[in-house]
């Protein structure tokens, strides 16, 4: 066994603290405490976090998760995982059009209030090739308040316009980027643009594996990641 982590985790649009839930048995088996940031679209509040004064500092980060941590925490990391995730959601050029256009759309759904309609169709594409069953929970299953819808939509203006990791990004943090091979929502440019965004990160790709990352191994292989970091 390495060196003891503490880790924060911050889920991606859509989701919620429970997006960690099966990392939380991991962690307790290694006795190192898990904090789930939460952006506070649903059920549970607005949770920011803090680094404990103990434990060296790790971050899973979901998807447009990096964008939506907070700055400080972010700098502060001594390695960063990056699940499913990108620097610029919307590739240049034609590439990204369609990507607009659906984003779009999804805005419109959420001001005419479809909520429920828009998030059954959206954690399809999450889960794919996977059945939208194995998801945990999502935001569609409580109430959604009116900041809530707010933070919805401004987070998807987010996606269409973010291009490039946030600039607090930790230049000399150790960095895995585990690649949903089968992923449907972040474009293959966008995982590509990544790469080369962190030429030294350590690449770990899922065959058909989708957004979800439904694979029953990936918390041990990110923790043994961790783990093996000298």
């Amino acid at each position: 066994m390495g060196s003891s982590w503490q880790l924060i985790g911050m889920h991606g649009w859509g989701s919620d603290q429970r997006n960690w839930d099966a990392f939380e048995p991991h962690c307790q088996q290694r006795g190192w405490p898990l904090q789930r940031l939460d952006r506070g679209y649903g059920r549970f509040p607005e949770q920011s976090g803090s680094w404990l004064p103990q434990g060296r500092r790790a971050l899973l980060v979901s998807s447009l998760g990096s964008q939506l941590v907070p700055k400080d925490l972010l700098q502060q990391a001594e390695a960063v995982v990056l699940l499913a995730s990108f620097g610029r959601f919307v590739p240049k050029g034609a590439a990204g059009r369609p990507l607009q256009q659906a984003l779009r759309l999804m805005d419109e759904r959420l001001g005419a209030g479809d909520l429920l309609g828009l998030f059954a169709d959206f954690r399809v594409k999450v889960a794919e090739p996977q059945p939208v069953e194995h998801l945990p929970p999502g935001i569609e299953d409580g109430t959604v308040s009116d900041q809530g819808m707010q933070r919805l939509r401004q987070d998807l203006e987010l996606l269409g316009c973010c291009d490039g990791l946030p600039d607090a990004f930790p230049k000399q943090a150790a960095v895995l980027i585990v690649e949903a091979m089968a992923d449907t929502i972040v474009h293959p440019k966008s995982r590509a643009a990544l790469r080369q965004e962190l030429p030294q990160a350590e690449l770990m790709e899922l065959a058909g594996v989708g957004h979800g990352l439904l694979s029953p191994g990936l918390c041990e292989q990110v923790l043994g990641w961790l783990d093996a970091l000298p």
